[in-house]
């Protein structure tokens, strides 16, 4: 876990958009919002003037649909990071169960995957500062005898394998059985067709199935979690992490992570708690 650099981070920070600039004003002829190839050398990625991404999808409403033909509240969020940087992105369908391995090995550039920041993740890969505040959801079948995390003693507890619900489950629950899933609709499919008696997901992936399934599921209990949302970097890429915070930064300001919010979360705004909040401050003991 790093420790707080905030005022170093803020000097990075600063000279890394002072280095957009000058790339900027070089040529006339240059064509607006091209960060020029230096930069792009620069920030370490796979290919030139490309942001690889990997993604775990499908998991509505933060990944929707598959590449190249996606959408969500992470998509969004990071094609205005490729926007801001003056790069192509470009999407890549990988396990939840791999993906933070994945992008440390130098797979991705960046990982999009509704992913908790924690501090075992980060003995693999560096995260972001913080866009999304998160919670969980106990979901049931319609009419179950099953009203909180109280009441799942002995019963079947379906998770997604890796996520933080699962790591929740095993350790704060006393399921008879925590029965994991490589994707989020295998989980809730394992609910509707009674192969489990409950469900923990993200609060609002689980609200997005809850509406697909029209009536047959419902959430009994959201449980706070106070744990952020951050896209995974490979640990000793410092100016790409640094150079995506810049971007997550902007959008607070001028509104575009309210945008997004307000498109995927019935009109919802960001957080304070998200707004004003970094990786370094969130992780720092």
């Amino acid at each position: 876990m790093r420790g707080t650099r905030l005022w170093l981070i803020l000097g990075l920070v600063a000279a890394l958009a002072a280095g957009m600039i000058a790339a900027g004003c070089g040529d006339d002829d240059d064509e607006g919002g091209d960060t020029g190839s230096a930069s792009t050398e620069d920030l370490g990625l796979l290919k030139e003037g490309t942001l690889s991404v990997g993604v775990d999808t499908p998991y509505p409403p933060f990944e929707i649909g598959q590449p190249p033909n996606m959408s969500g509240f992470d998509i969004q969020v990071m094609d205005a990071i490729a926007d801001d940087l003056g790069l192509e992105v470009e999407y890549t369908a990988t396990g939840f169960g791999t993906i933070f391995r994945d992008t440390a090995n130098g797979q991705f550039d960046t990982a999009a995957a509704a992913s908790d920041i924690t501090s075992g993740r980060e003995r693999v890969v560096d995260f972001t500062d913080p866009y999304y505040l998160s919670s969980t959801a106990l979901v049931v079948a319609q009419g179950s005898d099953v009203a909180s995390a109280d009441d799942l003693a002995g019963a079947i507890v379906a998770v997604q394998d890796g996520t933080t619900q699962q790591d929740y489950a095993e350790a704060e629950t006393d399921a008879g059985e925590v029965r994991g899933f490589p994707e989020a609709p295998n989980a809730v499919s394992a609910l509707v067709t009674g192969q489990a008696d409950a469900l923990l997901l993200d609060q609002a992936t689980a609200v997005d199935a809850v509406d697909k399934e029209g009536g047959a599921i419902e959430i009994a209990e959201e449980i706070p979690t106070d744990v952020f949302f951050g896209f995974a970097v490979a640990p000793e890429n410092d100016a790409l992490r640094e150079a995506m915070n810049e971007s997550i930064a902007a959008q607070k300001e001028d509104g575009r992570l309210d945008d997004a919010y307000a498109k995927y979360f019935d009109g919802a705004k960001a957080p304070e708690e998200v707004t004003s909040g970094t990786n370094e401050l969130l992780t720092d003991d």
